[in-house]
């Protein structure tokens, strides 16, 4: 078999296999852009496992939610969490003789009452940032409580990883030591997106792909913060830390810290993953402000506060463009819950285009791409769909045929990434 791509084409390429229900995909190749095409169109990954929620359908909806990196505003127990950070690991004695031996300036002393500098707070201890004079009195370099250091580093595995994060699930969510084996912790957070530069301390090139925040203190591994970065934004996968450190709050120091990161990176937004209203454990999320929510029918972002906000107290979904467009009843604006009949309907017997998902495309709109030139990949070669037998005889909205399969994955992919992948279905 001739594959219609050559070498060049196929690399530019996210490659998705359609898994049950059509919008759970799986890849072992997406490239950051087309990540963060599908992170704003309400999907999320977990390892190489890339889902987009049905919000209508569920008793708990998962909404999408970003922040704009220059516009942050870090509340006052925020601030505290990075400065007694800050003090823990310069310690009382180096902050007193640093105190004499490098003092402030009068005007470094007014700014820092005067404002927060959330960029120079989150890099104040860091070892390689620490001011050492000589101390007369010592005839030895003033040196901090700790070294603290921290490292951006490719998502790979190493033994000292492995060993924090099972200490963290089995102390912090209490799960079984049994649970998490090498090969799981791989799959779930060292099998990120494809990264880029290769070597980045040989090149000044935006980093891209999955990548691994990691915290040391004096030399041990006490932190990891999992992020993958896209070319518009820092997104937060995961953060596993030594629970020995609990006290130090490490959500929001990590959550400030890749703030930061964006702003130097001069990446525009922070995702902060998903957010569900009704859970206690992810409300912290909307207290990092201004937090916008991705509306789940016209990709447009409302800002979590107000409106916003009032409406999810009262109902678990609730998409704003929707209830803008409604002008006349209740009943419009209020989309109707399931009855018990419509709840037990197993959604892989329907077609994704009999279930009304909100933000995927209808039928008509994937009639309109050119579904007969998606590529496919089949034993290393690429071919068009149409090259399929029987393609042309197959209903889009048979979902157990091919084409009704790889029309829903188009459909929750979106047009934008549906020009720049391939499909995987046969091994």
């Amino acid at each position: 078999m001739v594959s219609i791509v050559d070498a060049e084409q196929a690399r530019k390429l996210s490659l998705f296999r359609p898994l049950a229900a059509s919008y759970y995909t799986s890849s072992v190749s997406v490239r950051p852009a087309h990540y963060e095409a599908l992170v704003n169109r309400g999907w999320r990954r977990s390892g190489t496992l890339y889902y987009k929620q049905n919000l209508q359908r569920s008793c708990c909806p998962h909404y999408t939610m970003r922040l704009e990196a220059l516009d942050f505003k870090p509340r006052k127990d925020q601030r505290k969490a990075v400065n007694r950070w800050n003090k823990f690991v310069l310690g009382p004695e180096y902050i007193r003789r640093a105190a004499y031996l490098c003092p402030k300036t009068r005007e470094e002393k007014k700014s820092r009452k005067s404002r927060f500098d959330l960029l120079g707070a989150v890099h104040e201890a860091e070892y390689s940032n620490v001011k050492r004079p000589i101390d007369p009195k010592t005839k030895k370099y003033l040196e901090p409580a700790h070294r603290f250091e921290v490292n951006l580093e490719g998502d790979s595995i190493s033994q000292a990883k492995f060993d924090l994060f099972r200490k963290y699930q089995t102390t912090v969510h209490k799960e079984d030591v049994s649970k998490w084996q090498t090969k799981d912790f791989k799959r779930f957070l060292c099998s990120g997106l494809t990264r880029s530069p290769a070597d980045p301390k040989k090149s000044d090139e935006k980093k891209l792909g999955s990548w691994h925040q990691c915290y040391r203190l004096d030399g041990k591994l006490i932190a990891v913060a999992v992020l993958d970065l896209m070319p518009n934004g820092v997104s937060s996968v995961y953060i596993f830390y030594d629970p020995d450190y609990e006290q130090w709050e490490f959500g929001k120091l990590s959550a400030m810290r890749e703030i930061a990161f964006a702003v130097e990176a001069q990446y525009p937004y922070y995702y902060m993953g998903y957010y569900i209203h009704t859970c206690q454990k992810m409300r912290y999320k909307g207290t990092f402000k201004p937090q916008y929510i991705l509306d789940p029918e016209s990709y447009a972002w409302d800002t979590l506060d107000g409106e916003l906000a009032q409406k999810l107290d009262t109902r678990p979904y609730v998409s704003l463009s929707r209830d803008r467009q409604a002008t006349t009843t209740t009943a419009e604006k209020t989309p109707p819950e399931p009855d018990t009949a419509d709840a037990e309907i197993n959604d892989e017997d329907m077609s994704l285009f009999d279930l009304h998902m909100p933000g995927v495309l209808t039928l008509d709109e994937v009639k309109a791409l050119d579904l007969d030139h998606w590529l496919l990949l089949v034993h290393g070669s690429f071919v068009h769909m149409i090259d399929l037998v029987g393609w042309e005889r197959m209903a889009m909205d048979n979902p157990q045929s091919v084409k009704g399969i790889v029309a829903e994955l188009a459909a929750v992919l979106g047009p934008e990434v549906f020009k720049q992948s391939a499909v995987v279905l046969f091994d």
